[in-house]
């Protein structure tokens, strides 16, 4: 089933309660966790996380754009994170899969997010591991209103393959560029999971906007 995830990336922060209503009829609310180091911007922490939980019962899809983000997994799922998605390129192997063990221990589904320049292979070893969620970034993860690139089509399809053989049932995201456009291009590739800030928060209607991204 077609999800849609809203990144309140593009929200207003003054008035981030209102924003996240005016987004009620999605499926996800996507939080997007940058630190200044793994990517050059800082966005929001677990304060937000947490205050944002009090007032949506939104699916809380939290990509954590940090360094070593193991650090951060038992924070974040306390803060109320229904999920939390970590780089590939944002540690070493065997860190990376103690933070998807801490997602497993701290109750919360697990993911893995791959930038533009990484292989589609290198999800297999992590969807040995159980993720719930793969997600390709079509643009290069700091900023949002960035233009989608399409040569990560090959790539989307690729993973969508793999999770049909080795993790069936895993979601399979996109995040970055996302209209209803490109949404039917990501869709086609295997996609299930759309991402979408400025096409939704741009958007003098962002219900309609939403539904415009469903088909």
């Amino acid at each position: 089933m077609l999800k849609i995830a809203p990144s309140i990336l593009s929200a207003d922060f003054c008035n981030l309660e209102r924003d996240i209503r005016r987004v009620s009829s999605a499926d996800w609310l996507h939080v997007d966790v940058m630190d200044g180091m793994f990517v050059p911007n800082i966005t929001i922490g677990v304060p937000v996380v947490e205050s944002i939980r009090k007032y949506t019962d939104l699916f809380l899809d939290v990509h954590l754009m940090v360094e070593k983000p193991g650090r951060y997994v038992e924070a974040f799922a306390r803060a109320g994170a229904d999920l939390l998605s970590v780089h590939l390129e944002a540690d070493m192997p065997p860190f990376l899969k103690e933070a998807l063990h801490a997602m497993d221990q701290c109750g919360v589904k697990k993911a893995v997010a791959l930038r533009p320049i990484t292989a589609a292979e290198a999800v297999l070893p992590y969807l040995e591991l159980g993720v719930d969620l793969v997600l390709v970034m079509t643009v290069e993860p700091g900023f949002g209103g960035q233009k989608f690139m399409a040569d990560q089509l090959p790539k989307i399809a690729a993973v969508r393959r793999y999770i049909e053989q080795y993790r069936p049932g895993c979601d399979l995201e996109v995040d970055g560029g996302i209209n209803a456009q490109t949404a039917r291009q990501v869709i086609d590739a295997g996609v299930n999971v759309l991402v979408a800030g400025s096409a939704v928060y741009g958007a003098d209607d962002p219900a309609a906007a939403i539904a415009a991204l469903r088909g």
